[in-house]
């Protein structure tokens, strides 16, 4: 697991040595993921925490609350409005060289959303986000889409780190019928014998960026304290199968602005019903 400790001058010019920038993208394709530390401003992500926490009783309260395939994980989006927007989370310059890097110029974000693990025993099954691609010969194609994981408190194995598969997003035998993209126990018993996974712990203001066909798992959350993370999708430029739903208000266009990454978004006059946009995944009550 590749850990890159940002320099003060990075942060500060935005730009990331050719040391790292290269350290960071050979992670990704070789491993899946990397994390870049301490790149977002703690004081955001106090705010971000403390909205999302006060959200999350709303959520729950839902009657279709949105649960990832057991109550142990709900998606979660965070409030797509000023005064919880701040470049560093959807507008990094740092995050956005490494994507770049990894996806070829003009990478799209399609997605601003998240999940939160509550205090409980349950843990997913092993998943990819999205499918293979393949080439005509049967191997595998370039890195299309990467998640970019922003934890609002430090995740640790104890509350409910995600589960990480090293690797796996080069698995070449990926059956894309697997339903619900759920990698089988004969396949993840014998890549556990080549590389086990793993449980990082990702401070607090550091960001993980992963390869979204890598396999993962949501993890119990062992604390009484739920952990809230932001999410979003880097797609690249050429790839256009994922969607975009995202809408920021009328007057926020000029905060989305860079060179590099688009943000696909409508940008709405009307009030934004957030808390109501998540819809789970793969949720049975009854299995519980």
């Amino acid at each position: 697991m590749l850990t890159l400790t940002v320099t003060p001058d990075e942060k500060q010019t935005g730009q990331l040595t050719l040391e790292h920038l290269q350290a960071a993208r050979e992670a990704i394709l070789t491993e899946g993921f990397v994390v870049l530390e301490d790149v977002v401003d703690k004081a955001h992500l106090t705010i971000l925490r403390e909205k999302m926490l006060e959200d999350l009783r709303w959520l729950q309260a839902r009657q279709d609350a949105p649960y990832n395939w057991n109550r142990g994980n709900i998606q979660q989006d965070p409030p797509p409005f000023p005064p919880y927007l701040f470049r560093d989370v959807l507008v990094n310059d740092l995050v956005i060289a490494v994507t770049r890097a990894v996806l070829g110029p003009k990478p799209r974000n399609v997605f601003y959303s998240g999940n939160t693990a509550l205090p409980s025993p349950y843990r997913q099954p092993v998943h990819l986000d999205m499918p293979q691609l393949y080439k005509e010969d049967g191997s595998v194609s370039a890195p299309y889409a990467l998640v970019i994981n922003v934890p609002v408190v430090t995740m640790n194995p104890e509350n409910g780190s995600t589960e990480i598969w090293p690797g796996t997003h080069v698995y070449a035998e990926v059956d894309n019928n697997w339903p619900n993209l759920e990698v089988p126990e004969a396949v993840l018993a014998r890549q556990r014998e080549i590389t086990p996974p793993l449980q990082p712990t990702v401070e607090e203001g550091s960001v993980l960026i992963r390869d979204i066909r890598l396999w993962h798992a949501g993890m119990p959350n062992r604390t009484h304290t739920p952990r809230p993370m932001i999410a979003m999708i880097h797609a690249a430029s050429w790839y256009h199968s994922i969607g975009s739903n995202l809408r920021f208000p009328k007057g926020t266009e000029a905060f989305f602005a860079h060179p590099e990454l688009v943000t696909e978004a409508a940008f709405v006059e009307e009030p934004i019903d957030y808390l109501n946009q998540p819809h789970g995944f793969a949720y049975q009550p009854d299995a519980e």
